[in-house]
């Protein structure tokens, strides 16, 4: 089977990191695309050099069809789901902690953990085409990792509803009415015109202004390294249930 993918271009004359993932099937996310992109994020963060982040996935279909299934259905131990839903906390704490704004870039349909990476970033653009689902609970599990960043731009009530109506799509204006987005585009190309232009606004912005936002953005959530490791190991419990195994199959098979 093809493998997927993270690679990491500079832009920009080097001042923006474009983070980009691809996985064959949907660009979903296995464990090791999780912990690849989590660590492209965090050494950009790190980088006096690079003043903007984006992340964004490979084609014109969907943004991220969130966990990968086959990696889902192999777990056999509280540990392998501790340490497959622990990626996804990575990628969202190294989101949070990059001292630079993050901007995520949603072509297309985004599911379970790709609505957590577009919630978790700092800006975001998508396409009338985006829309987003919290489709865990329809296979037996729950968005719990990515539950504290969708709620923090949507807020409980939304949040709520992505969650028990886990088989509904919401469109891509809803998740711009919410906070999910910021600011959507008919096309992917009218999309990236706009990214261009923010992007050669913030290279040329103060980065310890940007910083300092950074952290005003992201107060109240000192407590996301533990708080998400806490929810990774509810997922990885739930995830060797007969019930998760079964539902899981199921979809496979559609």
């Amino acid at each position: 089977m093809e493998k997927g993918w993270v690679k990491t271009i500079l832009n920009f004359d080097g001042a923006v990191a474009t983070v980009n993932f691809y996985h064959p099937q949907s660009n979903s996310l296995p464990g090791s695309l999780l912990r690849q992109l989590a660590n492209e994020i965090e050494l950009a963060g790190k980088d006096p050099a690079i003043k903007a982040i984006v992340i964004k996935s490979e084609g014109d279909k969907a943004f991220c069809a969130g966990a990968s299934f086959d990696e889902l259905i192999a777990i056999t131990t509280k540990e392998e789901g501790l340490y497959f839903f622990s990626g996804f906390a990575l990628v969202i704490n190294a989101i949070r902690k990059a001292e630079k704004f993050v901007i995520a870039r949603v072509q297309n349909k985004a599911v379970g953990g790709g609505v957590g990476i577009a919630s978790a970033a700092d800006y975001c653009f998508a396409t009338t085409h985006a829309s987003v689902k919290l489709s865990e609970l329809a296979v037996g599990i729950g968005p719990f990792v990515v539950g504290p960043a969708v709620e923090r731009k949507v807020g409980k009530s939304a949040f709520q509803q992505m969650t028990v109506h886990a088989s509904k799509w919401h469109g891509a204006e809803w998740a711009r009415e919410k906070g999910i987005y910021n600011e959507l585009f008919e096309t992917a190309d009218k999309m990236d015109e706009a990214i261009s232009s923010l992007l050669s606004f913030l290279i040329q912005s103060n980065p310890e202004a940007m910083k300092d936002l950074k952290r005003i953005f992201w107060e109240g959530t000192d407590n996301w390294d533990s708080l998400l490791i806490e929810r990774a190991q509810i997922s990885g419990k739930l995830v060797l249930s007969d019930y998760t195994k079964t539902a899981i199959k199921g979809f496979k098979s559609k």
